[in-house]
């Protein structure tokens, strides 16, 4: 009986230990794997960097903005003067390059795509490009170009100054004045989808840009090296979508469309802000 005891209670104490040790590692191996998904989740989390168009500000990406903060990114806009594109681009990179650390995910709509391929060729740690409503330029190409290039911009017409208010600001060089759109016109080139009031607030809010810089010619364009992604609003009627699928194509990018007008950041901000999440996941899993 004692013997039988001894192994009994031998037996139970073996048993106790075994069970104690693999608690131990299991404990162990979830607090490893946790700490592993952690820096993948860090890891796979670029910096999303926005550079909004001509007569637009950093609002225009408002509701992205708020989406992908709430997704776990880091977003910031970049100042875009819109003073002309060399210029502005020099401003982005300067800003990306002292702004961030690590992968960036850089994003522009309308002009701003321009912009962003001039100034990713100066900024190592772009990984993805995201272009929305957005020129795409090939070296030699102007914005005013390629607006133009196909039919249905309702900003392409003989006379300028039917479509544009023309002021020429005392600090910027004669004969380089800045453009505002007719503030009739603007709402339906733009933003046709949106309430009549919102669009008749973006009409006396927009920032103008000068003649100059949609008339510069692009340097060698990043997308060449980047992987692209390419939102196009199928109603867009400032730079027409058979235009932007051309760019797309020729930048081998991505392409989602949707029906939306030029200003798609505030009409499908939630499909906008797939495309560009999407972007920064894929970029990531090619570093």
């Amino acid at each position: 009986m004692t013997v039988r005891t001894s192994i009994k209670r031998s037996g139970a104490a073996l048993l106790a230990a075994a069970a104690a040790a693999t608690v131990a590692l299991a404990v162990t191996g979830s607090a490893d794997a946790a700490t592993t998904h952690a820096s993948e989740v860090g890891v796979a989390k670029p910096t999303i960097v926005l550079v909004h168009g001509a007569w637009a500000d950093a609002s225009s990406f408002a509701p992205v903005t708020s989406r992908l903060q709430h997704d776990g990114y880091t977003v910031l806009n970049a100042p875009n003067p819109l003073r002309g594109l060399s210029t502005d681009a020099a401003s982005v990179a300067a800003f990306v390059n002292k702004a961030t650390t690590g992968p960036v995910v850089l994003v522009g709509h309308s002009y701003g795509g321009a912009v962003i391929t001039n100034a990713a060729t100066s900024i190592p740690s772009v990984k993805a490009l995201a272009y929305i409503d957005a020129y795409a330029p090939a070296q030699g190409e102007t914005v005013s170009q390629l607006t133009g290039a196909k039919p249905g911009s309702q900003l392409t017409v003989p006379n300028p100054t039917d479509v544009f208010d023309v002021v020429q600001d005392p600090s910027s060089p004669q004969g380089d004045p800045d453009l505002y759109v007719k503030r009739d016109l603007f709402p339906k080139a733009f933003a046709a989808n949106l309430p009549a009031e919102v669009g008749a607030e973006l009409a006396a809010s927009q920032t103008p840009v000068t003649g100059g810089a949609l008339n510069e010619q692009s340097g060698p364009a990043a997308w060449q090296n980047l992987p692209s992604w390419f939102f196009i609003g199928t109603n867009d009627q400032v730079l027409p979508p058979a235009e932007q699928q051309a760019m797309a194509e020729r930048a081998h990018g991505t392409v989602v469309t949707a029906a939306a007008d030029h200003l798609s950041m505030l009409e499908v901000p939630s499909v906008v802000t797939k495309v560009i999440e999407n972007a920064a996941t894929a970029a990531v899993a090619t570093r």
